[in-house]
């Protein structure tokens, strides 16, 4: 059974970045990782996601050049390094993983971490 454990989120203002890391464990070989996130009252959402050989991403057109996800395939480990953050950016931020492919629908994701808080505000 594979597990997703998310880590790194927090309350930051404006402009400022913050590193989120998601390490999956049980699994047998490569991975295809994404992030969504889900602000209150809100559907979850895709925001990236990467290819089990790292050589694959894709964006929601949100966070194209603020975000970047990257991974370290050794390690089943998936980071999402944030930079200029926007109070529109505040969510329950959620790492997802899948054998089949990149996509950018929750339902396509067969593992789900528990969720992380990250909040932007002055």
């Amino acid at each position: 059974q594979v597990q997703l454990m998310e880590s790194g989120g927090g309350s930051v203002q404006p402009g400022e970045s913050l590193r989120l890391s998601c390490a999956a464990s049980g699994a047998t070989g490569s991975l295809n990782m994404a992030w969504f996130r889900q602000p209150p009252g809100k559907e979850r959402s895709f925001v990236a996601a990467v290819s089990g050989s790292g050589s694959a991403t894709r964006y929601t057109d949100s966070v194209k050049g603020r975000f970047t996800i990257s991974r370290y395939s050794a390690k089943n480990t998936v980071y999402l390094q944030m930079d200029s953050l926007k109070p529109e950016d505040t969510a329950v931020y959620y790492c997802a993983a899948d054998s089949s492919g990149i996509a950018t629908i929750p339902p396509a994701y067969d593992y789900w971490g528990q969720g992380i808080q990250v909040t932007v505000s002055s």
